[in-house]
């Protein structure tokens, strides 16, 4: 397998134009002493809605690396894919995110179950695991249950990995995750653990996983939830994952990854402290932040690119139902919040940037305007090729906003 570095960090480029201003980003880090390594990122619903190929945005990366001189690793994200759409992710990709949500909560075979419980008695009884207050007790008909909800998820993981390999002749030239965040609760760290066992069951040499965490993870704005439980949770998983490395030989560069993980500033603290405790890595994904830091500049640069950016906002208000209903679970707009469109109309590059820029301490600040906006790219899309002109006019401004959000509000938080 290709091995994954301790921190990699997802960046999403939806309109493959902002890929040289996040790398600097990365350049900045480093040179403060933050090793980070960049994984640009973009789910197949995005490339569909934009219109859009995964070599695209394989070649804007390709050609930051080129004009910057990166000399690091650097990784190209198949996110969220299954058997379905994984094909046209195989030749740019070198790291794929298994999504298999579909799956959790479906039941394999009651012989499969049986077979993986009976493989597994060190799962049931007393386990004592370093890092967890307290140990963990396990009984057989709890095993069964978490088999039930996950295994079959776990087998659909085996075959998307089966097909890549296949595909890419070989598991050397990629890093695989497996996304489980997508369930109704939280996994508890017993779950997480049998979660695990059927994971190196299958022979996937998973590096990163996305569990589930408690609070609200929106698109766009701050996490909603208790910080405290969130960062046990947090510290949890970490010592569940150390624990099933050495059990189940599960590769040493396995780490938590964080998904919709942008701009929740209240939890980077925690997961700081946790990270330094306990020298452990991290994947964390930030996509939609960046599209909406290329609005912000170009709200800032007024005249022309200004006017874009209020069409733009008035057409997503006009489509919202249509817009929100892909990301119902991870939005949260309240519709009197939003400002009508002739209102924004009268908005100078000030008002704008104020009322999307994510700064709580800011009382023209509005996240209901920013959550829209967030999914709101579509729109844009639809502009073609004059909204990607607006892009290369303004690309200073842009750029400017784009490094400065992920340094300084991000990767610093979070790693500095």
């Amino acid at each position: 397998m290709k091995k994954c570095p301790k921190f990699t960090f997802g960046v999403g480029d939806r309109f493959a134009h902002s890929a040289r201003a996040q790398l600097q980003a990365f350049i900045e880090a480093e040179q403060i002493g933050i090793p980070i390594t960049p994984v640009w990122n973009k789910s197949n619903r995005e490339h569909e809605i934009i219109g859009s190929e995964p070599q695209q945005t394989r070649d804007a990366a390709d050609q930051a690396v080129k004009d910057l001189g990166w000399s690091g690793d650097y990784f190209l994200d198949a996110d969220h894919i299954n058997l379905g759409t994984v094909d046209r992710f195989v030749a740019p990709c070198d790291f794929f995110t298994l999504d298999v949500a579909d799956d959790i909560g479906t039941a394999a075979d009651p012989a499969d179950i049986e077979a993986f419980v009976d493989k597994h008695p060190e799962l049931i009884g007393t386990i004592v695991i370093d890092g967890l207050s307290a140990p963990l007790e396990i009984t057989r008909e709890r095993v069964e249950a978490t088999a039930r909800q996950f295994l079959k998820a776990t087998q659909k993981a085996k075959a998307i990995y089966a097909h890549i390999v296949e595909q890419r002749g070989g598991i050397d030239n990629f890093v695989t995750e497996i996304s489980m965040d997508e369930t109704d609760a939280p996994q508890v760290p017993a779950e997480m653990l049998i979660i695990l066992a059927a994971i190196a069951d299958q022979g996937i040499p998973i590096q990163t996983i996305a569990p589930k965490f408690t609070g609200r993870f929106n698109k766009g704005v701050d996490y909603e939830g208790d910080v405290f439980q969130f960062e046990q949770e947090f510290n949890d998983d970490l010592a569940v994952i150390s624990h099933a490395v050495k059990a189940y030989g599960l590769p040493e560069t396995l780490k938590l990854s964080v998904h919709s993980g942008s701009d929740k500033f209240s939890i980077y603290g925690p997961i700081k402290a946790v990270l330094a405790r306990t020298g452990a890595g991290l994947h964390i994904k930030t996509a939609g932040t960046n599209w909406l830091e290329e609005i912000i500049g170009l709200a800032a640069s007024g005249s022309d690119a200004l006017a874009l950016v209020k069409e733009i906002y008035a057409a997503a208000l006009a489509k919202k139902d249509a817009l929100c209903q892909p990301y119902g679970t991870v939005i949260d707009i309240d519709d009197a919040q939003l400002p009508p469109a002739d209102v924004v109309g009268g908005w100078d590059s000030e008002d704008f940037v104020a009322a999307l820029t994510h700064d709580p301490t800011n009382a023209a600040y509005n996240p209901h305007l920013r959550q829209l906006l967030h999914v709101g790219f579509k729109i844009a899309a639809h502009k073609g090729s004059r909204y990607t002109q607006a892009l290369k006019e303004n690309q200073a401004m842009i750029a400017q906003c784009v490094t400065h959000n992920l340094l300084e509000r991000h990767m610093k938080p979070l790693f500095g």
